[in-house]
């Protein structure tokens, strides 16, 4: 019986890294569907997904043949997870009543879309060799995935705060928990820093969440049997910005990307 080779597993993880992140990225559709159906944005917030498209960007860049070669799964589901995030942002553009708001989100994407141009250009042209590609856009990425943890700490640290675990999705937190492990894995095939360190992070971060679960699932099942028998509303809809409950208020999609 022949062995299965390390090239082999490493594309199968990126097989199996591309199913979980793109479940990831499809998370916010419910969200997306409601604004639909109500024809406004009420209060969600765009940011998440202006971030998440940013970040996607960089690691497509990242995944191409000229910066980093043999990375064809990075390429693919980040290309996707691009045109993902462009569809939500114009759903959110065209359901948005406020003129300064909407103004506001075409200016972030013409500064992404100004940054990416300009780091492509650069990349491309002034860096000559395959090894400083990869560092510097590398690096970009590591920083771009560092700043969107701070969405899930903030939503740790509200857990911590209530004792409660329902503003905190458990598949959504297990799916990001098993796409940085698939993602680790990969970038430890053939080592990989720039995959290695953001994901190992997020690894870490995931485990947390499920850990939180574990020990304040029974708290938060009372909590809302007590609301229950007292007649007050279920606040299992509140979702989470900046760390503070808010009602309708869309949370940031976490880190599906490697």
């Amino acid at each position: 019986m022949a062995m299965v080779t390390a090239d082999t597993v490493r594309t199968i993880l990126g097989v199996l890294g591309n199913i979980i992140s793109l479940c990831v990225f499809l998370s916010p559709v419910p969200t997306f569907i409601q604004i639909w159906k109500k024809k406004a944005v009420e209060q969600y917030s765009p940011v998440p997904y202006l971030a998440t498209l940013v970040n996607c960007m960089v690691w497509s860049l990242y995944g191409l043949p000229m910066v980093h070669p043999d990375s064809l799964p990075v390429l693919t589901i980040n290309g996707a997870g691009t045109g993902i995030e462009i569809l939500y942002i114009i759903i959110f553009l065209i359901y948005t009543a406020e003129r300064q708001k909407r103004l506001r989100v075409l200016l972030v994407l013409l500064i992404e879309a100004i940054f990416i141009t300009v780091l492509t250009v650069l990349v491309l042209t002034v860096a000559r060799t395959l090894k400083v590609r990869s560092m510097i856009v590398g690096i970009m990425c590591i920083m771009f995935n560092i700043m969107m943890y701070a969405s899930p700490l903030a939503v740790m640290k509200l857990v911590l705060a209530t004792k409660s675990v329902e503003y905190m999705p458990f598949f959504l937190s297990l799916a990001c928990f098993a796409n940085g492990v698939i993602w680790l894995a990969y970038g430890l095939i053939r080592f990989d820093p720039f995959i290695v360190v953001p994901n190992g992070i997020g690894t870490l971060f995931g485990l947390a969440q499920l850990i939180l679960y574990a020990l304040f699932y029974k708290s938060t099942k009372r909590q809302i049997a007590e609301r229950k028998s007292k007649g007050e509303v279920d606040l299992s809809g509140v979702m989470v910005v900046d760390g503070e409950d808010s009602r309708k208020v869309g949370s940031a999609p976490q880190n599906g990307r490697p």
